[in-house]
C-alpha cells in the first residue's frame, strides 16, 4: 500500500478557510442572538479567556505531534489508548448525532424559503438526502472535501457579512431594534443564559486541521492559519449577531427561521429584496453542507486511524482502495444520522424546539473530547518535555496550568448547561433535560463497551503478535 505524503496542498489560506469552514456555524448565529445584545460582551468575553488560550494550546499539540489522529494522537500520547479511545469516539459519533441537527434545520430553512406548506414527509426526505450527499462528498475524495470546504468558508462569509452590513443599514433607515447601550452590552446571566453554551459550541473546531497535516504545505504554518481563522471567526460572530439584533427585536428572533426572517426584514418584499433573500437565504444553505462535509472528513479519519490501532471495531477503520478516504467511518455517520432523523419524525415537536433538543445533546457529546484535550496538553508538557516544539505557549508552567484550567472550565459549564440551561436559577425542566442527559448517558455507555472491546482485542492477540513478530525478524537475520 502507497502510504506517501499526498503532496502538501494546503498553505496558511487554505487551511484557514478550511478551519473558517469548520469553526464558523451559520446554523447557530441565530441562538447567540437569542442571547439578546449582552451576546456582545460574552464574545469578546469568550474570545480573551477562551479562544485565545485555545488555540495557543492547539498550535502547540498540532506542531509538536502532527498526525492524522490530532486530538485523538495526544489524549493518547498522554493519558494512553483507553482515554484515546474514549476521545475518538466521541469525537466521530457527535458528526453522526450532529448532522440530523444542522439538517433539520436545513430542511425548515428550505421550507421557510421556498415552500411554506412543505410537509413533514418531504422535511424529512430532504434530511436524508443531504446526510448521503455529505456522505459521498467526503467518500470521493479529499480534493473534492476540500474544494467543498472552501466554498463553504466564502459562502459563510459572505451571508454573515449580509446579516452585519444590512443590519446597519437598516438600523440607519428605521432605527435599531434593540437598545446598543453600554450597560445593554455588558455580559449579563439575566437573558438568554441558555443560549451561553452555544457560544463556546460556535468556536470549537481549531484544532480540526491538525488532521490534514499529510496536506500542509508545512506543519509550522498550522499557528498562522489558526490565529487568523480565529481572528475572522471572532469579528464575523459579532458582526452577524449585531445584524440580525439591529434588524430583529431578541423577542422574535426564531432558531430555525430566525436568518431567513431577518434576511426579510433587511431587504423588504419588493422584486430586488425577494431576489436578495432567496439568494443570500440559500447561501446559508449550502454552508450547512459544507459545515458538514469540513466535520465528517475530519472527525472520521481520527475514527479511522484509532480502528487502524484496533482501538475501534474494524468496520470503522475501512478505506476507499480508489480514493484512500475513511468509508468505513463515513458510512456509519451515515447510518447514524439517519437514524437520528427518523426518530425526529417520530416525535416531532415545533422545529425549533426539536432543534435545540437535537443540538444540545449533540454538542455535549462534542465537548467532552476537549475535557480530555486541555489536561493532555499539561501532561505532555511534563512528561514529554524533551520533544522539539516548532510553537510553544509562552510563559512558564504557572501560565500552562493557568490557561489549561480555564479552557477545561469553560468547557465544563458549557457541557452542564446544555443539559441544565436553567441550573443558574436553580430549576430543572426535566422535560427537556431529560432526553438530553439519557441520550449523553446512553453515548457514554455505548463508548465504554466499545472500550472494553479494544482491551480485549489488545490483549487476546498481543502473544501472536509478538511470535509473528520473532519470527519475521529471525527469517531476516537469516
Amino acid at each position: 500500500m502507497d502510504t506517501k505524503p499526498s503532496g502538501g496542498k494546503m498553505g496558511v489560506g487554505s487551511l484557514a478557510l478550511f478551519s473558517l469552514c469548520a469553526v464558523i456555524v451559520v446554523d447557530t448565529l441565530t441562538a447567540s442572538a437569542s442571547i439578546g445584545v449582552s451576546a456582545i460582551g460574552w464574545w469578546l468575553v469568550t474570545l480573551i479567556v477562551f479562544v485565545i488560550p485555545y488555540g495557543l494550546i492547539t498550535s502547540e499539540l498540532g506542531t509538536t505531534y502532527p498526525g492524522d489522529g490530532g486530538i485523538y494522537d495526544w489524549v493518547k500520547k498522554a493519558f494512553g489508548y483507553r482515554w484515546a479511545v474514549r476521545t475518538t469516539w466521541f469525537y466521530w459519533i457527535n458528526v453522526g448525532l450532529w448532522m440530523p441537527a444542522v439538517y433539520i434545520m436545513f430542511a425548515g430553512m428550505f421550507a421557510e424559503l421556498f415552500f411554506p406548506d412543505l410537509s413533514l414527509f418531504w422535511q424529512i426526505a430532504i434530511c436524508i438526502i443531504l446526510t448521503w450527499l455529505t456522505i459521498w462528498i467526503c467518500n470521493v475524495s479529499v480534493d473534492v472535501g476540500v474544494w467543498v470546504t472552501n466554498i463553504g468558508a466564502v459562502l459563510k462569509v459572505t451571508v454573515i457579512g449580509v446579516l452585519g452590513v444590512g443590519g446597519f443599514i437598516y438600523a440607519a433607515k428605521h432605527g435599531v431594534a434593540n437598545e446598543f447601550s453600554v450597560s445593554a452590552m455588558m455580559p449579563s446571566l439575566d437573558t438568554g443564559v441558555a443560549f451561553l453554551p452555544a457560544l463556546v459550541f460556535n468556536l470549537m473546531g481549531f484544532e480540526l486541521v491538525a488532521t490534514m497535516t499529510k496536506e500542509m504545505k508545512d506543519v509550522r504554518d498550522m499557528p498562522k492559519s489558526v490565529f487568523l481563522a480565529a481572528g475572522i471567526t471572532a469579528f464575523l460572530y459579532v458582526f452577524g449577531t449585531v445584524g440580525i439584533l439591529m434588524a430583529l427585536p431578541v423577542q422574535d428572533i426564531g432558531l430555525v427561521a430566525g436568518i431567513i426572517d431577518t434576511l426579510r426584514k433587511l431587504f423588504g418584499d419588493s422584486a430586488f429584496g425577494s431576489f436578495m433573500v432567496y439568494a443570500i437565504g440559500t447561501m446559508a444553505l449550502l454552508t450547512f453542507i459544507g459545515n458538514m462535509v469540513t466535520w465528517t472528513m475530519g472527525a472520521s479519519r481520527a475514527a479511522a486511524e484509532a480502528a487502524g490501532e484496533g482501538e475501534l471495531p474494524e468496520v470503522v477503520g475501512k478505506l476507499s482502495e480508489k480514493y484512500d478516504t475513511p468509508i468505513g467511518a463515513n458510512n456509519i455517520t451515515g447510518i447514524l444520522s439517519t437514524i437520528v432523523i427518523l426518530a425526529y419524525a417520530l416525535f416531532a415537536q415545533s422545529s425549533d424546539e426539536l432543534f435545540w433538543s437535537v443540538f444540545a445533546f449533540s454538542s455535549c457529546i462534542f465537548l467532552l473530547p476537549y475535557l480530555f484535550m486541555f489536561p493532555s496538553f499539561l501532561k505532555l508538557r511534563i512528561s514529554d518535555p524533551d520533544t522539539p516544539r516548532p510553537f510553544r505557549v509562552p510563559g512558564n508552567m504557572t501560565v500552562q496550568w493557568g490557561l489549561s484550567i480555564i479552557c477545561f472550565l469553560v468547557i465544563a459549564q458549557a457541557v452542564v448547561l446544555f443539559i441544565f440551561p436553567d441550573l443558574l436559577t436553580l430549576t430543572v425542566d426535566w422535560v427537556y433535560s431529560a432526553p438530553v442527559l439519557i441520550g449523553v448517558i446512553i453515548t457514554v455507555l455505548v463508548g465504554e463497551y466499545l472500550l472494553k472491546q479494544a482491551i480485549e482485542r489488545k490483549t487476546e492477540p498481543e502473544s501472536s503478535i509478538d511470535l509473528s513478530n520473532l519470527s519475521d525478524n529471525m527469517k531476516k537475520e537469516a
